[in-house]
């Protein structure tokens, strides 16, 4: 499977049709999406006269756009396709109808010649941290397929390591692309809150994103979808820099960064530990990084959080009828969640708003005196396909935390965090860095996340896909 930006090449110069990559990737879905399970609904023909189209252009002498011809899935929630149903990984939406239009952000992969393929597998309503639903199934690790690529955007990992698209969108509202990267040797960048548009505004930390094999990838497909949308209140100003120039060029020469194995509350297996923090050290090197010590200690809201979000989701499942009564509905995670949100008190929700308020805080002093936060993506290598997540880990209690203490840090502080490799565990399975920076600053990230991948040996695929 070549690369989005090899793939754009080809079909923009005449090279290869737009037809024959669409049709490359389709043998590939059909050869291994019954071991995956990623792909949970195609439109081969609207890819087929959608890639025709390109062609047609192309032969007609005009640019389709710098996503020419590229195949990519779609994560089955939040992101309207039209022409696709939109599922929510759900029981509760099997028999849905196709959505009219798309959302801001696929519209913008359309207009750059990107072609949608299907829908890809997700955590029921996004609410997990595997991808494993009563609707759909258990999608798994290529790495292993025992395991877990992650969630809650699980099938957008799972079909680029797996080599069946080079890209899938995805979306983090606490670490559901990040994560799913680090559990699958990808990249997955949480951008600034608002670089991306969103259609429904969900939450206030919640980012549309894509999981790809490599920087520059990710690079350009931010090229094409940033800039604001009016349906978006929190959209930002268009970019001034090119994203796929700043990874090659950016001097972050100098610029303070700190490393923390375990934010100062969390369990970490110690191979994964070791294995982030060598990675931390070489991008310091390479990347002439000023490395300061310093203690760090942030408040924990991971748990908190997600009881507040789980609130909410479940405050909307009764609005549309849903709860209560039809509990035995829900896949094991978002009904796990949802049982211990509702033990959750008012005066629980009440402390959980002012932890994040202060960890809000504890995120701003941070960013005054460094400008790179550099930590494990999470705490260790996937775990089992089905769940559940994990409640001990290294011997620690890990109740609080699961598995993915680190990534939920910058949807508090809506600052752009990316999950890069970092290398493998005595198993063979794959560990992710995580690169937190300051607000605004996605393209610090992106070099960064560049600089890495130029000195190490990553595979852009699971071995044997």
């Amino acid at each position: 499977m070549k690369t989005v930006i090899e793939i754009a090449q080809a079909v923009r110069t005449g090279a290869v049709e737009a037809v024959a990559v669409v049709d490359e990737c389709l043998r590939e879905i059909e050869r291994k999406n019954g071991r995956l399970n990623s792909f949970v609904f195609l439109d081969a023909d609207g890819a087929r006269r959608h890639a025709r189209e390109i062609d047609r252009r192309v032969a007609a002498g005009d640019d389709p756009g710098l996503l020419a011809g590229v195949p990519f899935g779609v994560k089955d929630i939040r992101e309207s396709c039209a022409g696709m149903p939109r599922r929510n990984g759900s029981l509760f939406h099997m028999d849905d109808p196709p959505e009219q239009r798309d959302s801001v952000f696929i519209a913008r992969l359309r207009g750059a010649g990107a072609i949608p393929l299907g829908k890809v597998a997700t955590a029921e309503f996004g609410m997990d941290g595997v991808t494993h639903t009563l609707a759909h199934g258990t999608t798994r690790n290529p790495w292993n397929l025992q395991r877990t690529p992650g969630g809650s955007s699980g099938g957008s990992a799972a079909a680029v390591a797996g080599g069946m698209v080079p890209f899938c969108t995805a979306g983090d509202a606490g670490g559901s692309t990040r994560s799913p990267a680090g559990y699958t040797g990808t990249v997955g960048l949480k951008p600034s809150l608002g670089r991306i548009p969103r259609m429904d505004g969900f939450s206030d930390r919640s980012c549309p994103g894509v999981i790809t094999t490599t920087v520059a990838d990710w690079a350009r497909i931010l090229d094409v979808a940033s800039g604001p949308d009016d349906r978006d209140r929190m959209s930002l100003p268009a970019p001034r820099v090119n994203y796929e120039q700043r990874i090659e060029a950016l001097d972050v020469g100098g610029l303070t960064a700190v490393w923390s194995e375990d934010l100062g509350f969390a369990p970490v297996e110690p191979e994964v530990a070791a294995l982030t923090r060598a990675a931390a050290m070489q991008l310091t090197d390479a990347a002439r990084l000023t490395l300061v010590q310093r203690s760090v200690h942030f408040t924990n809201v991971y748990m908190d959080a997600n009881m507040h979000l789980t609130r909410r989701f479940a405050e909307e499942l009764e609005r549309r009828g849903i709860l209560p009564g039809q509990e035995q509905r829900l896949s094991p995670g978002p009904r796990w969640f949802l049982d211990k949100a509702r033990s959750f008190t008012p005066q629980q929700v009440f402390e959980a708003q002012e932890k994040e308020k202060r960890l809000e805080q504890e995120l701003a002093e941070f960013f005054r005196d460094a400008d790179i936060l550099l930590t494990p993506c999470h705490s260790t290598g996937a775990f089992a396909a089905e769940g559940p997540l994990p409640e001990r880990i290294a011997g620690k209690d890990a109740s609080q935390t699961h598995g993915d203490a680190f990534p939920m840090l910058a949807n508090i502080g809506w600052n752009p965090s990316i999950s890069v490799p970092a290398g493998l565990t005595a198993e063979g399975l794959p560990v992710g860095l995580l690169i937190t920076v300051r607000r605004h600053r996605d393209d610090v990230a992106l070099r960064l996340a560049r600089i890495l991948e130029a000195i190490s040996a990553w595979p852009r695929i699971a071995p044997g896909w």
